[in-house]
């Protein structure tokens, strides 16, 4: 066997450079994290072996990306010990190394091991890969070019996650997310319910943390939902917004209006305009996102059937359903009652039995992904939530997929 690189040769800028292979990794860079194989004359007199150690993570989790929210989703994992064995990869191999060695300098305060590589092989076998990497946008750079650009790294990512980790959950937080979630659907192959975006999750926490903030009380009392984009046309469900089961809509029915005289529908606002002050202030976001991307990451891999508004395919393909359950009658596959040509919503243009447009997911008929509740299990998406809406969100979410919808045509993947 080759020796392994000294911490002076990781440290030693000449070694940057090397493309020599080292056990598994990449290059020396990489050389601090190789664990030997071969037990040790030391290991053999302190211990006695009793079993073989066990390869395979059990809670093996991917992080794709080095930057500030990739390492801020990487110590958030660590620190609220969500997985067992944790992954990260980047192109750029000095910053990973650095970061990832960073980390190692703590690991006596974790559980978990980390390893790091640019080769893909590394996140073999993850229950979870969660993706951060991505371009920024550029000034005066248009939206469809800054999501052409995206798809153009998640070539390079997607594929080598599913080859290494086919059935493992993809976690998308990259932006614009709702685009880049489809993206990735199209590029892994994955079932639908496996491939997931971090969505409204961090829209909802701060939708809930504005409001607890006029009522005086803790945010996890507050129980609102932001649903649709994560952006601009994202939808606040007003109607369902309640402190432990009172419905503010039931003390205040202008709430979130026009009309209200508390001007708590500023709030929306005040949340679609949250990254772009802090932005402003710091240069990005990391910590809240990282927060909201762990929760997911722990309802995934601990299977808590938790419900978060996460990005998630809107489409019913009614009829892909009743052929795959081998049911060859014009039945709801939501509600089971007999659905006739009649009862079709053809007005949207659609096949559907109107049943199913109005009660399995929120009447939305593009095939496109967008955040609505939903319950979360370790096959990523389990189920999703019928929320009542009232007419005037209905509309405002149909406007948002119609946003997403319109961007999503232009793609080309």
């Amino acid at each position: 066997m080759g020796r392994h690189a000294t911490w002076q040769d990781i440290c030693r800028p000449a070694r940057w450079s090397s493309v020599t292979k080292l056990a598994s990794c990449q290059s020396p860079v990489f050389a601090f994290l190789v664990q030997d194989k071969m037990p040790s004359n030391m290991r053999k007199a302190l211990m006695t072996t009793i079993s073989p150690v066990k390869e395979q993570s059990t809670t093996k989790v991917t992080v794709v990306g080095s930057g500030q929210v990739g390492m801020a989703v990487a110590f958030s994992l660590l620190v609220k010990q969500i997985c067992t064995e944790l992954a990260l990869v980047d192109v750029d191999e000095k910053r990973l190394a650095g970061e990832t060695m960073d980390l190692q300098h703590g690991a006596t305060f974790v559980k978990a091991k980390i390893t790091c590589s640019t080769n893909y092989e590394v996140t073999r076998n993850s229950k979870l890969c969660i993706v951060t990497a991505g371009v920024r946008q550029q000034e005066g750079e248009t939206r469809i070019n800054l999501v052409q650009r995206n798809v153009s790294v998640f070539k390079q990512i997607i594929p080598q996650l599913a080859a290494y980790s086919p059935d493992s959950v993809l976690l998308i937080v990259s932006n614009p997310v709702d685009v880049l979630t489809y993206v990735a659907w199209k590029l892994s192959n994955f079932p639908q319910h496996r491939v997931i975006g971090s969505g409204t999750t961090l829209d909802s926490s701060r939708f809930r943390v504005f409001i607890s903030e006029r009522l005086n009380v803790h945010p996890s009392s507050v129980h609102g939902w932001i649903i649709g984009e994560h952006g601009d046309t994202s939808v606040p469900v007003w109607s369902g917004v309640n402190v432990s089961g009172v419905r503010l809509r039931d003390l205040d029915p202008n709430i979130g209006s026009y009309e209200d005289p508390d001007c708590f529908g500023s709030i929306h606002k005040q949340v679609v305009e949250s990254a772009y002050h802090l932005i402003q202030m710091k240069g990005y976001t990391s910590w809240a996102v990282a927060l909201s991307v762990s929760a997911i990451a722990g309802a995934i891999l601990k299977n808590t059937m938790e419900v978060m508004p996460v990005t998630t395919y809107i489409k019913v393909h009614l009829w892909e359903k009743l052929v795959s359950n081998r049911v060859r009658t014009r039945n709801c596959v939501v509600c089971t009652r007999p659905c006739s040509s009649e009862g079709n919503d053809n007005s949207r243009g659609s096949d559907m039995p109107a049943c199913c447009l109005q009660g399995c997911r929120h009447g939305v008929d593009k095939e496109v992904f967008l955040s609505l509740p939903c319950v979360l299990g370790e096959n990523g998406v389990q189920y999703i939530v019928k929320q009542p809406l009232n007419e005037e969100e209905k509309r405002a979410l149909h406007r948002s997929a119609e946003t997403l919808h319109d961007l999503q045509v232009q793609i080309k993947i």
